[in-house]
């Protein structure tokens, strides 16, 4: 009886904690004011990408690199301008036939300017560089940036870089 109720106990323990961790897991995937309702406009069912949306190995690796972060939602100063820039990974579609795009958004005034940058399959993470000279994988692309960049990146497949250049968003690939 003694053992039951400590087994039940340490069952009860760890789903509390997995409970937590899920929450956890979300709520730095939190889009600002607006924004959501923007995103619903211009995207059929948006999602962000959220850790629970990973394998276990992409998780492992963003969280060993990122922790406490949102694999789908990243905000920098990507156009150097100062106003609130968010770099998302918006999911449709389920596990197998799952497709993702990376869309940027920036609030200018009480309205946001929301870009799409690249769709594709699976589950992808973003997160945010410093500005810098980045070169391609291949070694025949540079770019510079002079403002934050945005890595879209499918873990152990590839990886792009975009950046502000003052008039267009350029990018080149890090792996493929």
């Amino acid at each position: 009886m003694k053992l039951s109720a400590v087994s039940l106990l340490l069952l009860c323990s760890f789903a509390c904690a997995n409970s937590v961790l899920a929450t956890e897991s979300t709520s730095e995937c939190v889009l600002p004011a607006g924004l959501r309702e923007e995103i619903s406009k211009n995207f059929s069912h948006p999602k962000v990408m959220v850790l629970d949306d990973l394998s276990e190995n992409a998780r492992n690796l963003f969280q060993k690199d990122h922790a406490g972060q949102c694999p789908g939602l990243v905000k920098m100063d990507f156009y150097g301008d100062g106003k609130p820039t968010w770099g998302l990974v918006l999911r449709t579609g389920e596990q197998t036939k799952r497709k993702a795009q990376l869309v940027i958004a920036r609030k200018i005034a009480d309205t946001w300017e929301v870009r799409l940058l690249e769709t594709t399959d699976g589950t992808p993470v973003v997160w945010s560089e410093r500005p810098g000279k980045y070169k391609d994988v291949y070694g025949q692309k540079t770019l510079r940036a002079a403002h934050p960049v945005i890595v879209f990146c499918g873990y152990e497949s590839w990886a792009i870089l975009y950046a502000w250049t003052g008039s267009a968003v350029d990018k080149v690939w890090l792996s493929d």
